[in-house]
């Protein structure tokens, strides 16, 4: 028992090794795992040293070259705050037209409601006839309401007349059923009066005579209605045929103006005159303000040439970089933050080139010329290395 407690503490005592985390901003040389007799580790070693110096001079290079260009930069600044006061005012008066002609370039490229360069182009092929045609196209959706407006008056009379055509023909129709029925009704008085007079030998002289009359007025009063009723249907059956011409005729004229309508508006891509005039007067607003930047970008050149020409005047020696930063050379402020963000760009360079410079090429170098003075009888072996890499970086 007492064997297996200690198996069992010396288990628990048994911990994992703790493995610190490296900075990863330091370059460290470690040689204890290296085997320094063998040739191809040794070599490999000497490499990796040479290498970290060639990594470093490269940097170095990319990194003087823009040490080199905020630093002309700042003199620059410091020549142009050099300048008499005359110069001075000319160069600010000729930053102020640059400034106020960006403001009004960005004005015009953020402006709201602007006609896509699709539409602007359309509309100015169509420019010199698009008064004309929005004039057409006016007078055309004017004459297709006018047009509408006869159709649905024709409409309403043909409805009118047809409606009268049906109540003639029902009359006629009832005129002819009442001619029958009077006719019925005076041939039975006379069979009775005939039975009266012949059956009963009662005197119906005066029933014949009565009978006979009421028949031939009420036949004679029908037979009139009937043939006013027969001229009037002739007379609506011929105004329906009129109507229906005016119709057909009208019809002609809708059907031209539809298509003339159909064709103007798929020729200026609109919907109707009123759109057609709203765009006009947009190309129009539009065409003045494309003008107008026109002009300003013309402007714009020619003022930023004599900037430039002042500037090298004065012997500036970036004086591209002025024609974008003219808020500098018209505010105080504003170029003093430059200057202050200048100055830290380059102490931020300046401490790069030292690390690259002392930390990563000066601790190769002495770890290569440790190597040498530690090591001499690999020591022309070593340098035959570095010999073989200053040829393939030279």
């Amino acid at each position: 028992m007492g064997l297996i407690k200690k198996l069992l503490n010396w288990k628990k005592d048994v911990s994992e090794p703790v493995y610190e985390i490296e900075d990863w901003n330091e370059v460290v040389y470690d040689r204890e795992d290296l085997k320094i007799n063998d040739r191809e580790q040794r070599q490999e070693y000497v490499r990796g040293c040479l290498e970290q110096i060639a990594e470093a001079s490269k940097e170095l290079e990319n990194l003087q070259f823009e040490y080199n260009m905020v630093t002309s930069y700042l003199k620059d600044m410091e020549e142009i705050e050099a300048l008499p006061k005359e110069e001075k005012a000319i160069l600010s008066e000729c930053a102020k037209k640059i400034d106020a002609l960006e403001k009004q370039q960005s004005g015009f490229e953020e402006r709201k409601g602007r006609m896509n360069d699709e539409t602007y182009r359309r509309m100015e092929r169509l420019e010199d006839e698009i008064s004309e045609g929005h004039k057409k196209l006016s007078e055309a959706e004017e004459h297709q309401e006018l047009i509408k407006r006869d159709l649905r008056k024709l409409d309403g009379e043909k409805q009118a007349y047809l409606f009268r055509k049906s109540e003639l023909r029902h009359f006629i129709a009832d005129t002819k059923s009442m001619t029958v029925i009077c006719t019925v009704a005076m041939l039975a008085c006379i069979c009775v009066l005939f039975v009266l007079q012949y059956g009963f030998q009662m005197n119906t002289k005066f029933g014949y005579l009565l009978a006979a009359g009421a028949g031939a007025a009420a036949i004679t009063i029908i037979f009139i209605k009937h043939n006013d009723a027969v001229k009037e249907l002739s007379r609506v059956e011929s105004g329906i045929s009129r109507i229906i011409r005016l119709q057909n005729t009208v019809k002609i004229r809708y059907v031209n103006n539809t298509n003339l309508l159909d064709y103007l508006y798929l020729k200026y891509n609109v919907k109707s005159a009123g759109e057609l005039g709203k765009s006009w007067k947009q190309f129009q607003e539009e065409k003045e303000e494309r003008l107008n930047y026109q002009q300003a970008v013309k402007q714009m050149d020619r003022h930023q040439q004599d900037l430039l020409r002042i500037l090298r005047r004065y012997q500036i020696k970036d004086p591209m970089i002025w024609l974008h930063q003219t808020a500098a050379l018209l505010d105080k402020k504003e170029m003093v933050e430059i200057r202050h963000n200048l100055i830290i760009r380059r102490q931020s360079l300046r401490r790069r080139m030292d690390y690259n410079k002392e930390v990563i090429a000066g601790n190769a170098q002495a770890e290569v010329k440790d190597l040498v003075e530690s090591y001499p009888k690999y020591a022309k072996e070593i340098m035959d290395i570095v010999d073989e890499y200053e040829e393939d970086f030279s």
